[in-house]
């Protein structure tokens, strides 16, 4: 190698083992992201050290008052971080002691880092499947408004991405609001079970001096303190179930991205998105690229690189903390913030597409889509069992072919030389229209069904 690359790459640790050593110890470069969690749970700490009178009324006051001039230092932009101090915790605790003197220096009693990170990390995933939720749930009542504009347009269902049934973009839509929901569902279970508080588990044995961890846990807006001080420091599954609850969701968002990005396709044209979230091309101004979606297809490669992450640096880990878990941030704040994105791109997308309602119906009828209508019309009307019903339809969708028509387009005369009791009323299930209609099963793709459920979305997000 080279010695420019050498100073490229390697420069910054020409000090020695010192500057090596610093840089890989390090973490204020990122877990600065936690300073609210920090300062919310040192001052939950500290009121209960005066509480319990291991430290005086007057400390808790300043310490108090010193923590709150920190966030708003920290706010403004004018807190000076310190790598030399590690992390978000020894940087509020040394800039604590500058401000008030010897009552920072008692903050740390009874409790240690590695139940603070705990804690902190824990504070910081709770805040963010908050906020989460509130964006899946906006981004459902996008999908369910337009679900409900559209809950008779037509448009063609596929199966292996080849046209299959006809159905509607209102019930394509209401598809992804209930994986919404259940991603919901896992993000609120994970909050649900990671709610339990470990600040007082001290480094991992727990503290000889009398605090009251329920108290602080309450404050804090846990349901109660964890029951094992060397479970509370050495586990970071909440985090892995936060991770894999995101990792789905993306992948949930990924896929309708990936539709967006066909629909809009030219060839496919069923809807077209605005400036505001597609792009130009620097040499092709007839382009309108669907960024928005590419990017929101790709960001669970992140997401699930997040999770596979962590995973791996648990793996084989013994109780309890190992510098090692230093290593879960960066992945859940980078996880949480693309997540959050896509949300937001998803929502967009969906309030801004503007679908070619006669694109669409006529790519409903295309491939022979009405078929299994036909099919079960001659099971229902004729008696006909299904699999006679299959080989019967199979040979009028060979002769449509032949005559370069739909189902619909075949006269009367050419549906008899298949089954000679097909009458006049076949024609009542071949359109489109009539295909949709029909399908009416709880959960069915019949507008009158699409229209309802979402009338009950609506209600359940309101």
């Amino acid at each position: 190698m080279s010695s420019n690359s050498n100073s490229q790459w390697g420069g910054r640790y020409a000090g020695g083992p010192s500057a090596v050593m610093q840089a890989i110890n390090a973490s204020i470069g990122f877990d600065r992201e936690m300073w609210r969690q920090d300062i919310r749970g040192s001052l939950a700490h500290a009121a209960m050290l005066a509480h319990v009178g291991i430290i005086s009324p007057e400390d808790e006051t300043s310490i108090r008052d010193g923590l709150e001039a920190i966030a708003g230092e920290i706010e403004r932009g004018e807190f000076p971080f310190s790598e030399a101090l590690e992390d978000i915790h020894m940087n509020v605790e040394a800039r604590l002691t500058e401000r008030i003197g010897e009552a920072g220096k008692r903050l740390h009693t009874a409790r240690s880092r590695n139940d603070q990170v705990a804690l902190d990390v824990r504070l910081w995933t709770r805040d963010a499947i908050d906020g989460l939720d509130a964006q899946i749930a906006d981004t459902m009542r996008a999908l369910v408004e337009r679900a409900s504009e559209h809950a008779a347009t037509v448009m063609p269902g596929f199966t292996h991405l080849q046209p299959a049934q006809p159905t509607t973009l209102g019930h394509h839509l209401l598809a992804y609001v209930e994986m919404l929901s259940r991603d919901r569902s896992r993000l609120a279970d994970c909050r649900a079970r990671m709610n339990e508080s470990p600040l007082g588990a001290a480094a991992l044995c727990g503290t000889g001096f009398p605090i009251d961890r329920h108290m602080t846990a309450a404050a804090l807006g846990f349901d109660g303190p964890t029951r094992n001080s060397l479970d509370s420091v050495a586990s970071r599954d909440y985090a892995l179930e936060f991770l894999s609850a995101c990792a789905i969701c993306a992948v949930h968002l990924s896929r309708l991205a990936e539709e967006f990005v066909i629909w809009t396709n030219p060839y496919f044209g069923f809807v077209r998105l605005t400036d505001a979230y597609t792009t130009g091309s620097s040499i092709m101004p007839q382009k309108r690229n669907p960024d928005a979606a590419e990017l929101v297809r790709a960001k669970p490669g992140r997401i699930t690189g997040a999770l596979v992450g962590l995973l791996t640096v648990m793996k084989g880990l013994p109780l309890t903390y190992g510098k090692d878990m230093q290593e879960d941030k960066e992945g859940i704040f980078d996880a949480a913030a693309s997540l959050s994105l896509s949300l937001a791109a998803t929502a967009g997308m969906v309030r801004d597409m503007r679908p070619d309602m006669a694109r669409l119906k006529a790519a409903a009828g295309a491939g022979f889509s009405t078929a299994t209508d036909l099919a079960d019309w001659l099971v229902r009307e004729l008696k006909l069992p299904f699999r006679d019903a299959h080989h019967v339809t199979g040979r009028l969708v060979a002769l449509a072919e032949q005559k370069d028509v739909d189902l619909a387009g075949l006269s009367l005369e050419d549906l008899r030389s298949a089954e000679p009791r097909i009458h006049q009323g076949v024609y009542d299930v071949l359109s489109v229209e009539a295909s949709v209609n029909s399908r009416t099963s709880y959960g069915g793709t019949a507008p009158a069904n699409v229209a309802a459920m979402a009338a009950e979305w609506k209600a359940r997000l309101a």
